[in-house]
């Protein structure tokens, strides 16, 4: 019964400290997120991130890129930060695949790699998606993966994604959706945080 309240413990300190810790609410200017809007070229899309564990297999933090009429990504309570992508109530702008590399750079290291998993929607998705992370506002530390299931949930075709506060979990039903393809980023280094 001790090992069983031990692990119970254990679990919910990770728990508390997968998504962010700490995290301060970033109000960027509409003046900075005009300035660093990106437009790609690439069909529309949504793509789930998700910082695994190499050891346990565990998510450590999931967040959302939006590829629609510009391209943001919802990083609920995340600790990421990059003067060229201003960020506002966790909703960051400007996503450039260049931006996009460092944010996934900054995630991976010796101890977790970062898994992608895009599915192509309609241009209308898109712009739900992005609406939703706009009104979703500022998340509360630790609430990464429900608060991106929150969104998800709103989209056509999303909307029996079950609810869960733990980033595997969502990796692994968010993979069950036809046409989503699944990517894995890997670097030995000590990481960033």
């Amino acid at each position: 019964m001790i090992k069983l309240r031990s692990a119970a413990l254990l679990c919910a300190v990770i728990f508390l400290t997968a998504c962010g810790y700490g995290t301060k609410d970033q109000f960027a200017s509409k003046a900075q997120m005009e300035q660093y809007t990106y437009v790609s070229k690439e069909a529309p899309s949504l793509t789930l991130i998700t910082m695994i564990n190499n050891r346990t297999g565990a998510g450590g933090h999931t967040s959302i890129l939006i590829n629609g009429s510009q391209t943001v990504m919802y990083d609920p309570a995340g600790r990421w930060r990059n003067s060229q992508a201003p960020e506002r109530h966790d909703v960051v702008y400007g996503m450039t695949p260049q931006l996009l590399k460092i944010y996934k750079s900054f995630h991976a290291r010796a101890s977790h790699h970062v898994v992608s998993q895009k599915i192509f929607v309609t241009p209308e998705v898109t712009e739900l998606a992005i609406a939703a992370s706009i009104q979703q506002g500022r998340a509360k530390d630790a609430t990464c993966a429900i608060n991106s299931i929150a969104i998800l949930r709103q989209l056509p075709g999303f909307e029996s994604l079950q609810s869960t506060y733990f980033p595997a979990k969502l990796m692994r039903r968010f993979g069950k959706i036809e046409g989503v393809v699944t990517t894995k980023y890997y670097e030995d280094d000590e990481g960033q945080n």
